[in-house]
């Protein structure tokens, strides 16, 4: 007798954050199996996934994309036939000897693994879909190492660190736009006006809530000031040199952004305000330091993963989380528990060449933001056996933008010393 098993959302899944069925990765009638994605759902701040609870035929699917999503809410169905499953694993059996098995059992397991394997093959990560999307590739021209050939984020990133070869008709399509981009002014003559013309990209559920906290925050809760220092970076590229091998042995990357969070943490103990919640009656100040770590999505936008209890962690502890958080968020893997719970955050928007930023807008209900920018060499003056002596230092601006409610200058310049103290005096 054939089952039904309920495709819902678990309790606790969504945290508290609202969510829109984004796309079926499946339809009626089709195969799972057991862990296979069935559908997306957008929060306003991650992309995640609905998985099979068990292997089996969808029977149905009660909700429409674009409709919200609650927690336990019925999806859909899942039919399973324990009875089925038996003929599968004794055509398995069968196969493994040759001189038991009937032809045609034999034939309806290798068409049923290869529907499996056609059907597994489109059902693809958040992360894939978005890079096939921006850059224009159609998943029949990749090969799927995953399981059943499912195409995986690294399958992509190979295929467009290594594109196949134009085809000559490619080649020839493309010498009349070559001979136009070296000689321009040919086509000037041709050229005429013509009417304005766009193609407008729906915003996602993401982008609308990153523009509306933007706002919200910005001109509407809080007055934001920044203040900006200079800071030299030698000792903590010489610490990274000798360690980072190390860590490296262990499974771990270690990186800059890392120490940025462990002098984080000492200059939060030094200034409390500056890990609080603002309240109108009354500052509340957290004894965890959970830092949020501005991540960028591309196009996608902006996700701000959280590393909980720095305070209590050492540097290698610190780069391991920070690892597993990063990569789960350019994977498109976060849940929205994992960016909960923030107490201040960081923005390292250097990564991208930019040198300051101001005001980098703060992470509400939070009442500071530290913005680290690009690390270049500098001329720079200092005193050498007394004598002024122009010198070559690895330096870069750091800011932190505070809620004035909260902060006054006092204790924004505090943190930064603190801050900059720690790493420019790093293993010393």
């Amino acid at each position: 007798m054939n089952n039904l098993i309920d495709i819902t959302l678990a309790a606790g899944q969504l945290e508290g954050t609202t969510a829109t069925l984004a796309t079926w990765l499946v339809k009626i009638g089709d195969s799972v199996q057991q862990g296979d994605p069935l559908a997306e759902l957008e929060t306003d701040k991650v992309v995640m996934e609905v998985c099979a609870a068990q292997g089996g035929k969808i029977a149905s699917l009660s909700i429409n994309v674009g409709d919200d999503v609650a927690t336990e809410q019925l999806l859909g169905q899942i039919e399973t036939a324990p009875a089925a499953s038996a003929r599968v694993a004794t055509a398995r059996e069968n196969s493994a000897h040759p001189g038991s098995a009937k032809p045609s059992s034999a034939n309806s397991l290798t068409q049923a693994e290869s529907a499996l394997e056609t059907n597994a093959r489109h059902r693809i990560s958040p992360a894939v879909r978005r890079l096939l999307r921006q850059n224009a590739l159609s998943i029949e021209n990749i090969s799927g190492t995953g399981k059943r050939g499912r195409v995986s984020k690294d399958d992509v990133i190979a295929y467009l660190k290594n594109p196949p070869l134009f085809s000559a008709q490619t080649q020839a399509d493309a010498q009349p736009v070559a001979r136009r981009l070296l000689d321009p002014l040919s086509a000037l003559d041709v050229r005429q006006s013509r009417p304005l013309e766009g193609k407008r990209i729906k915003h996602t559920k993401m982008r609308q809530s990153i523009a509306s906290h933007m706002v919200e925050s910005l001109l509407h809760t809080s007055p934001h000031v920044t203040s900006v220092f200079e800071m030299d970076l030698s000792n903590l590229i010489e610490h990274r040199k000798w360690h980072k091998k190390e860590f490296a042995q262990l499974g771990v990357k270690l990186t800059f952004t890392s120490y940025f969070l462990a002098a984080m943490a000492k200059a939060v103990k030094l200034v409390p305000q500056s890990n609080a919640r603002f309240h109108p009656d009354a500052l509340e100040i957290f004894d965890d330091v959970n830092i949020g770590v501005g991540t960028a999505l591309g196009d996608a936008g902006l996700v701000v993963p959280v590393v909980e209890q720095v305070q209590q962690m050492n540097l290698f502890e610190i780069s391991q989380r920070l690892n597993a958080q990063t990569e789960k968020a350019r994977s498109g893997k976060l849940t929205p528990a994992d960016m909960s719970k923030g107490t201040i955050t960081i923005s390292n928007h250097g990564v991208s060449g930019s040198l300051f930023a101001t005001p980098i807008i703060i992470n509400q209900p939070q009442v500071a933001i530290l913005g680290v920018g690009k690390l270049e060499k500098r001329v720079v003056v200092e005193q050498v056996n007394g004598i002024d002596t122009m010198v070559i230092r690895p330096k870069c601006y750091v800011s932190l933008s505070i809620d004035h409610r909260a902060l006054d200058a006092h204790q924004t310049n505090l943190f930064l010393s603190e801050f900059v103290n720690q790493i420019e005096n790093w293993g010393v």
